[in-house]
């Protein structure tokens, strides 16, 4: 981030409520934090208009009855920014990520169709020039991950009153089956909905229901329903530099079959690992580690992941730069809004 950024105290301490309750009004985080209404307004607003923070509802495939998949695309060097630009502009994948010296593209397909995904894995991608090699895997379980709030490097900076005075925007993440086996079938209504949620997650009732020409009453009613059908989710991205984060790798770890759920669970109580999950292929977990610099993420490997019980082999593959992330293109460092909405 720009050195003329400075988060204070205050702002994580905002960041940490929007965590818990990311359309919580400005109005109730105040009373919770001990600010003024103004206070949390004004610098909420700094916060994304320099890309700290953005809040935006995410759509879970899965519970549209689709698989995730998790892709590491080996490119010609020189191609590889084309390649990774490319990936980030579909709507259909969540993250893309630079590593490898530059010659590696690592992203995660959510197509909301099955179409969707065989056009982009068994098509596009095997006949682009450029990409010289292509292993894709499928999500399996997913230990952690979805809202934003359940990456706990923040836990501890409000205090367990605050919290509870802010109240929750729906329950703990607890691990599921990453494909419902009921899945929800969405209106043109509800597609309305998401679409305006993601472009800005706390976008008011009433601007929902001019989305999607319909009342605020009805609309908060179908947006409880996907809230608990966990078709969507209100996420709040941090630009982890900002917060200190400067070295983010992803992990791949080879684990004994009868180990994959315990080492799962412990990845998920880790204050640095933002997302954990069991895929298909020789690495059968996947993580992805935030830590302050390298020496901490060796520190971490090394001690706390390395000696897991079942553990057979770890890869650390540094991440050299995100391009996007939970769905939000980055320039740099910073958060890039889309060109729509207003929070």
């Amino acid at each position: 981030m720009s050195e003329s950024l400075a988060v204070q105290p205050d702002d994580v301490r905002i960041i940490r409520a929007l965590q818990i309750a990311p359309r919580a009004s400005f109005a109730s985080m105040a009373v919770a934090l001990g600010l003024t209404e103004s206070a949390v307004n004004r610098r909420y607003r700094r916060l994304r208009a320099e890309g700290v923070i953005r809040v935006a509802g995410m759509v879970d495939p899965g519970a549209l009855g689709q698989s995730r998949w998790l892709v590491r695309l080996r490119c010609r060097p020189g191609s590889v920014a084309a390649i990774a630009d490319a990936l980030a502009k579909r709507d259909d994948v969540n993250w893309v990520a630079l590593g490898a010296a530059g010659c590696e593209v690592t992203c995660a397909i959510q197509s909301r169709t099955r179409e969707q995904r065989e056009n982009l894995l068994g098509q596009r991608l095997p006949r682009t020039a450029a990409v010289l090699d292509i292993n894709a895997y499928a999500e399996l379980r997913q230990f952690v991950g979805g809202r934003g709030h359940y990456w706990t490097a923040l836990q501890g900076v409000l205090s367990p009153e605050e919290e509870a005075t802010l109240g929750s925007d729906g329950p703990p993440f607890t691990e599921s089956p990453v494909v419902a086996r009921d899945p929800v079938h969405l209106t043109t209504e509800d597609e309305k909905i998401l679409g305006a949620l993601a472009a800005d997650g706390r976008a008011s009732l009433v601007d929902l229901a001019a989305a999607a020409d319909s009342t605020p009453g009805r609309v908060s009613r179908r947006l409880s329903a996907l809230l608990r059908r966990r078709v969507v989710h209100i996420d709040v991205e941090i630009a982890a530099v900002a917060l200190g984060y400067r070295a983010r790798a992803n992990l791949w770890l080879r684990v004994h079959p009868s180990a994959v759920k315990s080492v799962g669970r412990t990845l998920a109580q880790e204050p640095e690992i933002a997302f954990a999950a069991a895929i298909s292929g020789p690495c059968n977990v996947h993580a992805v580690a935030h830590c302050r610099d390298l020496d901490e993420l060796f520190e971490f490997t090394s001690d706390r992941i390395g000696s897991l019980a079942g553990l057979q082999s770890m890869e650390i593959s540094p991440v050299l730069q995100h391009v996007k992330q939970a769905g939000t293109l980055l320039s740099g460092d910073r958060l890039v809004e889309p060109s729509r909405g207003r929070g």
